[in-house]
């Protein structure tokens, strides 16, 4: 038989997806402002950052409550702690998408970046990419009854977006030296890399939670998801 206050959990569950929702939209929005050369786009990621931050709050606050009043077995306080950990995670990818629209303003005033630096962009898109699918997975183990496979996938997948932002910062590095006009745009360039690099880091410690959440063990800093196929 269920407890009767199952219902608040499954509440606090769907706060933690809606606040990832939000946080995925505000990457792809991001990125979207700065592929386009979109102000108005980018001024709309930087006003929502507000909604994040309330739904950390609140998340916050009903695990804080739920702890308080519900007294809950080990699963489920297991769920509330790492819903409270995930959610500060969701909130600094808010913030690393504010950053990343903020800096697509100051490129919007800048030259644009040209042929030479035509792929480039295209990694800077396909690390957005691989971070978003990172967090809509990690997210989805809430959905899919903890799996701890998907997690791990999650986890092996952080490797190719810090192997993509070492090759970017490598790239516009030559670029900046070898075209002095242009520089400005290579170091907005290196600092949005840095943020989707930050992204995927976000998506891993949730990953990592997780796992925590349906087997009881922490393997943050353990290398453990080396032995399950990554490498």
């Amino acid at each position: 038989m269920k407890r009767f206050y199952d219902t608040e959990l499954e509440t606090f569950r769907s706060q933690l997806i809606l606040m990832g929702e939000k946080a995925i939209e505000r990457v792809w929005l991001a990125m979207r402002s700065l592929a386009e050369a979109d102000t108005a786009l980018a001024n709309q990621v930087i006003a929502g950052d507000d909604e994040i931050d309330r739904l950390e709050v609140a998340i916050d606050d009903e695990a804080m409550r739920y702890m308080n009043l519900r007294a809950p077995v080990a699963t489920e306080l297991r769920l509330v702690i790492v819903g409270m950990k995930a959610s500060h995670d969701l909130e600094r990818v808010g913030d690393e998408a504010t950053g990343i629209a903020k800096r697509a303003l100051r490129l919007a005033c800048e030259p644009p970046p040209g042929p030479a630096l035509t792929g480039e962009i295209a990694s800077l898109a396909q690390m957005a990419v691989i971070g978003r699918e990172m967090l809509r997975d990690a997210l989805g183990c809430l959905l899919e009854n903890e799996n701890k496979d998907t997690a791990l996938a999650v986890i092996r997948r952080d490797k190719e977006v810090d192997r993509l932002n070492k090759q970017l910062h490598r790239a516009l590095t030559v670029h900046a030296a070898a075209n002095p006009g242009n520089i400005n745009c290579a170091i907005e360039l290196m600092f949005i890399s840095k943020s989707l690099e930050r992204i995927a880091d976000h998506a891993t410690n949730i990953a990592e939670e997780m796992v925590y959440l349906t087997q009881a063990r922490d393997i943050r800093h353990t290398g453990e998801h080396k032995k399950t196929g990554g490498d």
